[in-house]
């Protein structure tokens, strides 16, 4: 049973048991463009005491670069260095992993945070935001070249992915040999400020179906988001904690890395999902209603 935390000295005693705190963004920190409360509070207060802060997101639609401004108008103080996104930990897999030759390249159904990533990263890519695959005109064999140098496919959130894209892939992942069927993450959905929408999972579920394959994720729960961590952060797992709202993402992530996990119920997870008969398997260390209730603390 994981430790549901209401007091002050069980909030006292958990910001001093962990040296580093990862953070989810979306439903821990603000949902869509609006902070829960208390967030930025409890971020200073982190830091005051001497806290390392790491931002871990799934979100692909945005390069860490722009999710930096993000930070910036919400009020949230954030250092690129400090924010980790699925996004960037394609671009490293397929350059530093992969290790795809600088002649070849990747198909992108995604947005520009995928672009910018890989651009960072000195990949070469097609697709992604490119007028001619953001089109809703019907898709022909006949007219489709086939560029034999993709060796990638990479799928994220695509709030325009359409029939062109999911083709396209199909025939690469399909017709060029070795091609690597690769998602920033398998989220199902996402939470807007408005309630939740499909997330990357979704966008690459057809291509799953028709393929009757799965792909290589990159982003939580996976290691290898991790792992790109790792390479640049020295931390000592046993004095790290993960916060998160998503038992099958963020929790997952933290216990498969030997971290720590707290759950808020700012998000996807409620308290029904860890309770009662039809509980899940997966159980965080701790449980607090929001990210807000440690300010109880207070700046000591």
């Amino acid at each position: 049973m994981p430790a549901h935390l209401t007091t002050r000295p069980e909030y006292s005693l958990l910001i001093d048991k962990y040296d580093t705190w990862m953070f989810d963004c979306d439903g821990v920190l603000w949902h869509g463009d609006r902070l829960i409360e208390g967030a930025v509070e409890v971020l200073k207060i982190l830091r005051k005491r001497g806290k390392r802060i790491l931002f871990v997101t799934n979100n692909a639609s945005k390069s860490r670069k722009s999710y930096k401004a993000k930070f910036d108008l919400l009020g949230v103080e954030a250092s690129v260095e400090e924010i980790y996104g699925s996004a960037y930990a394609s671009a490293v897999y397929i350059s530093s992993v992969m290790k795809l030759p600088k002649d070849k390249k990747v198909y992108v159904i995604g947005m520009a945070g995928i672009e910018e990533e890989l651009r960072e990263e000195g990949v070469s890519f097609i697709g992604g935001t490119d007028p001619a695959d953001c089109t809703l005109e019907p898709f022909s064999l006949s007219s489709f070249s086939l560029d034999p140098d993709v060796q990638a496919v990479l799928c994220g959130l695509d709030l325009s992915v359409n029939y062109t894209k999911l083709s396209k892939a199909f025939q690469y992942l399909t017709r060029n040999p070795g091609c690597q069927f690769l998602v920033t993450n398998e989220d199902s959905t996402f939470p807007s400020a408005d309630g939740l929408l499909p997330g990357a999972g979704a966008i690459s579920a057809p291509l799953r179906f028709a393929l009757e394959k799965d792909p290589i994720s990159i982003g939580k729960p996976a290691k290898t988001m991790l792992d790109c961590i790792q390479a640049k952060v020295k931390f000592d797992p046993e004095r790290t904690i993960m916060v998160g709202d998503r038992l099958n993402t963020d929790i997952l992530f933290g216990q498969a890395g030997g971290l720590a996990t707290l759950l808020v119920l700012t998000g996807i997870t409620s308290k029904q999902d860890i309770t009662g008969p039809n509980a899940s398997p997966i159980v965080p260390d701790y449980v607090t209603q929001s990210i807000g209730d440690l300010r109880v603390v207070g700046g000591q």
